[in-house]
């Protein structure tokens, strides 16, 4: 058997749904001295596609080349069945860039979790519209970029986030309270490549001070939402979500807390899924295999 510190792959695919998709890439993989070690799979009776996920290594008689995998993956299971798929190495970690603005709790909660090896990524970059958080950053070893916005000249201030996108070779665009909404341009830049993080109010309470109008409503349930950034502000697909409740007794600040908390956690979890390849895109909604 291998050791524990053999390399992991995983292999995610899409494809629409039939008989024997599970049976080919298990017959694939077990051809090609490949052990499963970790299989989810869901069939959307809904878009009547079939996802899967599959994590494998070397059974002690030798994978050929990834790449080699590749081509005969391409050819005898992802042609026939129309996937879409990817294999990867687990070894390598999603490289990740953060935007922040003024509000800090969800980026210390992730340089937190990726100090500590809870967050499976490399977080290559923080940038900012402000100066704010520099001192976070940086006290975590985490270079930090201020990219101001000057009036009439925003795109030019996101042309620098996607050249230091590319230059870091990151992976995905980490929106944790990044107070700007990102251009048509931006948004198809990093489609399928950024992940947001705002209170479940929406679309009730837009703007500002939205604790403060859902305090005045008498709002019983306080909640954040993590999706994958699209042209339509606030309403990509969602990835994971989590409430808890509150009472007569909480006060705005109270409630904003509970929200900043609840932020946190829905975006390392979303953050998390994504790294370890358990999302997938399916239209409007996502699967999360977990």
């Amino acid at each position: 058997m291998p050791e524990k510190t053999a390399a992991r792959y995983v292999l995610t695919t899409d494809c629409p749904d039939t008989t024997g998709v599970v049976a080919a890439i298990a017959g694939f993989l077990a051809r090609n001295n490949a052990l499963i070690t970790e299989a989810q799979h869901f069939d959307d009776e809904i878009s009547v596609r079939s996802f899967m996920r599959t994590v494998f290594h070397d059974n002690g008689l030798g994978l050929p080349p990834i790449a080699e995998l590749e081509r005969d993956f391409a050819e005898s299971v992802a042609a026939p069945f129309d996937m879409t798929w990817k294999f990867r190495d687990l070894r390598q970690r999603c490289r990740v860039v953060v935007g922040v603005s003024k509000a800090g709790h969800c980026l210390n909660s992730m340089l937190h979790r990726w100090s500590t090896g809870a967050l499976p990524v490399d977080i290559a970059a923080v940038i900012s519209n402000h100066q704010d958080l520099r001192s976070l950053a940086e006290w975590h070893g985490v270079p930090y970029h201020y990219f101001p916005i000057s009036e009439g000249r925003r795109n030019e201030q996101e042309q620098r986030i996607t050249d230091l996108f590319e230059r870091v070779d990151a992976e995905l665009f980490v929106l944790a309270r990044y107070m700007q909404i990102l251009s048509p341009e931006a948004c198809a830049h990093f489609s399928g490549r950024a992940i947001n993080i705002h209170h479940s109010f929406l679309p009730g309470f837009k703007g500002a001070r939205p604790y403060h109008q859902a305090h005045a409503r008498g709002v019983k349930i306080i909640g954040a939402t993590a999706h994958y950034v699209t042209t339509d502000l606030d309403e990509g697909p969602i990835i994971e979500q989590a409430v808890e409740r509150v009472d007569h007794s909480a006060s705005p600040d109270d409630m904003a807390l509970v929200g900043s908390d609840l932020e946190s956690l829905v975006l390392n979890r979303a953050v998390h899924w994504h790294a370890e390849r358990r999302v997938f895109q399916n239209g409007r909604r996502t699967v999360v295999l977990r």
